[in-house]
């Protein structure tokens, strides 16, 4: 399924990044780039920002949006400003610097166009806080001052479905090369896989050229439901990976006259879609400091961070499952897991620790839902992690039966976990107070205009019977 390319060709699609801007100006004349998105990840993962041909960049790489991007529902509406920030701050600018590392190409455009990732500032210097690469750079820094280095290995779960453009109707499977949709469980089927191989050769091209390192691709257990797996490595740039593939993926789909969909729970009979965090903590010579070097054996470090998750898990929900419809996944004989239990190789579990040999030792937060920003979701939970390592909290015991007839662990709902989120003066002190005040406040406005939505269910059962 994967296209083949010559090395050489290989090598100029993988030319991904660089580090200055005269490097960029480079890179933009060998590549005849004529515009370039200028994107920053918004607070849900939606990539904001201005398009803008090559010559003004190169003259002003730098770029302005006022701050209340950052505040931005997902349905495009603003939260009450008033005891975060006034009106007038939240229409200020605030200021946007490329990482050029993030370079790449926009393979689905139809001229040739470049994108790159922003950082935010305010005119004084100071890094926007608001936003979520510098949540998750603020976390990493607390590791890095310790001598800790993260490596996450993300898994990201979504949905083909037919076209939908009537929000009113429930979501179908696509039509396949076969003619027909899918029908039944399909789990790592290769041959599901194959009915859209047009769809993922394009995928696999387009991800290429961006310097996305797919590792594997396999049909999950929904219809017309896949997973794809990205290599381990730094937090950072496989957020952006995440951030990436999913706008990819999209646009792909839309070539092929559907959509792929990282709703966590599109179609009520059918599993969620997760996106899984792989985790591991190495030290500056890339030693595994979950595993002790001579034994092998397991340190204090790795159950202090499996015992940080447990406890803080409830508080980052808000963060892991951010929308009503997140917590549709979050469900018992879902799939998915429910609780705060640890276990070895134990997919019921929330957290699962994988066979592996001592130097890959590592935790799988099962948890978090494919809706999730990815910058904050990896910061959210390698926060709980350090917390515990930290503070020196203990595990319970690993469970290796089935663990959710324990019952479930988590908030059920939207509201009752943005309670714990902003109740949580350790993990709100980590990932920082302003940021916390903003995520809550546009979550509960996000929350408030579910509310004012009546659904089919309250027609069909309340209309005439109550």
């Amino acid at each position: 399924m994967k296209p083949k390319h010559s090395k050489a060709k290989r090598d100029s699609i993988l030319n991904r990044g660089v580090s200055t801007l005269e490097e960029a100006q480079s890179w933009f004349a060998r590549q005849a780039i004529e515009e370039i998105e200028c994107v920053v990840p918004d607070l849900a993962g939606v990539a904001r920002g201005k398009i803008m041909p090559v010559r003004k960049f190169l003259g002003t790489p730098s770029m302005n949006l006022p701050l209340a991007v950052f505040y931005q529902t997902i349905t495009g509406d603003f939260p009450e400003f008033e005891g975060a920030v006034n009106a007038v701050q939240s229409d200020t600018d605030i200021f946007l610097t490329p990482d050029f590392a993030t370079l790449a190409a926009v393979p689905w455009a139809q001229d040739p166009t470049a994108q790159v990732i922003h950082d935010a500032f305010h005119p004084d210097g100071r890094p926007v806080e608001e936003a979520p690469r510098q949540v998750l750079r603020r976390v990493l820094a607390l590791y890095a001052e310790k001598g800790w280095v993260p490596i996450v290995a993300p898994e990201i779960e979504f949905y083909l479905v037919d076209k939908n453009t009537d929000p009113d109707y429930p979501l179908k499977p696509p039509i396949g090369r076969s003619g027909r949709p899918e029908t039944g469980r399909q789990g790592y089927s290769i041959s599901a896989v194959n009915e859209f191989d047009a769809l993922f050769e394009d995928m696999y091209e387009y991800s290429e050229r961006q310097g996305l390192e797919i590792d594997t691709l396999i049909h999950e257990s929904g219809v017309a439901q896949m997973e794809i797996n990205l290599r381990h490595g730094n937090p950072l740039e496989l957020a952006d990976q995440v951030f990436m593939f999913k706008r990819t993926i999209r646009e792909v789909a839309l070539e092929h006259e559907i959509y792929a969909t990282f709703m966590a729970k599109p179609m009520a009979t059918e599993p969620g879609s997760a996106m899984h965090i792989h985790q591991s903590i190495v030290d500056k010579d890339g030693d595994n400091l979950f595993s002790h070097r001579k034994s092998g054996e397991e340190t204090a470090l790795f159950h202090g961070f499996i015992a940080g998750q447990q406890t803080y898990l409830p508080a980052i929900m808000a963060i892991l499952a951010p929308y009503v419809n997140s917590y549709r996944r979050i469900a018992r004989d879902s799939g998915a897991p429910v609780n705060t239990q640890w276990g070895y190789d134990n997919r019921t579990c929330g957290l699962r620790v994988p066979p592996s040999d001592p130097s890959n030792r590592r935790l799988e937060n099962r948890i978090p839902s494919s809706d999730a920003n990815p910058y904050l979701a990896i910061a959210a939970s390698l926060a709980a992690g350090y917390l515990g390592m930290v503070q020196g909290l203990k595990p319970t015991a690993p469970v290796d039966t089935d663990a959710s007839v324990l019952g479930v662990q988590l908030p059920r709902s939207l509201s009752e976990s943005l309670k714990l989120f902003e109740q949580c003066e350790p993990l709100v002190e980590i990932l920082g107070p302003i940021f916390c005040q903003a995520y809550d406040r546009v979550k509960q406005a996000e929350y408030e205009t579910f509310m004012r939505t009546i659904s089919p269910w309250e027609r069909e059962f309340l209309l005439l019977n109550v």
